[in-house]
């Protein structure tokens, strides 16, 4: 578990140092949507494995995994990076002001991340926009278990399956819409479109009226789960090559700060609008108020522009400054 939040940003900084600002949010969606594709998966053969069958095969598939990166992965760090000034994708944490004195001396990534997102807007916001959208996430899951449950009787088998619609409407969205769509749109709007449809989707489950209504609305997640690629590609192209697992981790550790905040919120907010002592009727109260957080996330999206990628930046295996 503590490693487990930096695979994914690792790895999306490894994406980053090999793949052009231009491709860049539809490798995102793919890496996302193989993400969804493996979650179906793994839920799906759950049915098929007993507990600790189940507990053996995903520490094999961690091993394969390891074997896989270490033989077929090569170095991506960059010897070599030059950034022409005056460009948005300047290396931040080179062009920030030296500091005499370090407020975190033996955490120098804490340094950085502050560096980061005073130095760069678009970045700040991309940042806002990441912790209020996954309050918004972990708010509606430490919650919907238990509406569903309290409103619609719903047992084990009837979450898995919202839980693989999910995953199978994020798979079709992010490998096959996305590579689409961003082109056309830009990852700006994409972005905005996916926060739109996020809290469009919380709204809808909080007033849910029948049991068939869940299902329904959960292939709204076809459109929904576009925002976090575009959210960490436009966060991607605001720093410099050499800077892109802290830009990612800065995203991440933000959005953990997130997971640890929301439960702590929406928990005994869903246990006081479940019970006979609520203040009012409204048993899905808590999961609108994730809808409230995914609308903060979307009002500060459209601030967001997405920069151009630069043509005045070469990175090669020689230092050049174009002219």
């Amino acid at each position: 578990m503590v490693t487990e939040g930096s695979v994914q940003f690792l790895a999306l900084a490894y994406v980053a140092d090999n793949v052009t600002e231009s491709r860049r949010v539809s490798v995102f969606g793919i890496i996302s949507g193989i993400e969804s594709a493996s979650f179906v998966f793994g839920n799906f053969s759950t049915r098929f494995l007993s507990t600790s069958a189940t507990f053996q095969v995903a520490a094999s598939m961690a091993v394969i995994s390891l074997v896989y990166m270490r033989v077929f992965l090569p170095e991506s760090m960059m010897n070599n990076s030059v950034c022409a000034k005056n460009t948005e994708t300047t290396c931040l944490l080179e062009k920030a002001p030296t500091k005499k004195w370090k407020l975190f001396k033996n955490l120098p990534s804490v340094d950085d991340t502050i560096c980061l997102l005073r130095t760069s807007s678009t970045f700040s916001k991309a940042a806002a926009v990441a912790f209020f959208i996954s309050v918004a996430d972990v708010g509606i899951h430490a919650s919907l278990n238990y509406y569903l449950k309290a409103q619609f009787h719903f047992n084990k088998d009837q979450f898995a399956d919202l839980m693989i619609i999910v995953g199978i409407a994020g798979s079709i969205s992010q490998m096959i819409l996305m590579p689409i769509l961003t082109p056309l749109l830009g990852e700006d709007k994409m972005l905005s479109i996916g926060l739109f449809f996020s809290c469009t989707h919380m709204v809808l489950y909080s007033t849910a009226w029948a049991p068939w209504v869940p299902y329904a609305v959960d292939m709204i997640s076809v459109v929904d789960t576009f925002s976090m690629p575009c959210l960490r590609s436009i966060a991607s192209k605001q720093i410099g090559p050499n800077e892109q697992g802290k830009a990612q981790g800065c995203i991440t550790g933000i959005c953990s700060f997130a997971n640890i905040v929301s439960p702590l919120a929406f928990s005994p907010l869903t246990a006081l609008f479940l019970s006979d002592s609520a203040p009012f009727y409204f048993p899905g109260f808590s999961i609108m108020c994730s809808g409230f957080a995914a609308m903060i996330a979307f009002i500060q999206s459209i601030m967001i522009r997405a920069a151009t990628p630069p043509k005045c930046c070469s990175f090669d295996n020689s230092i050049s400054v174009e002219p």
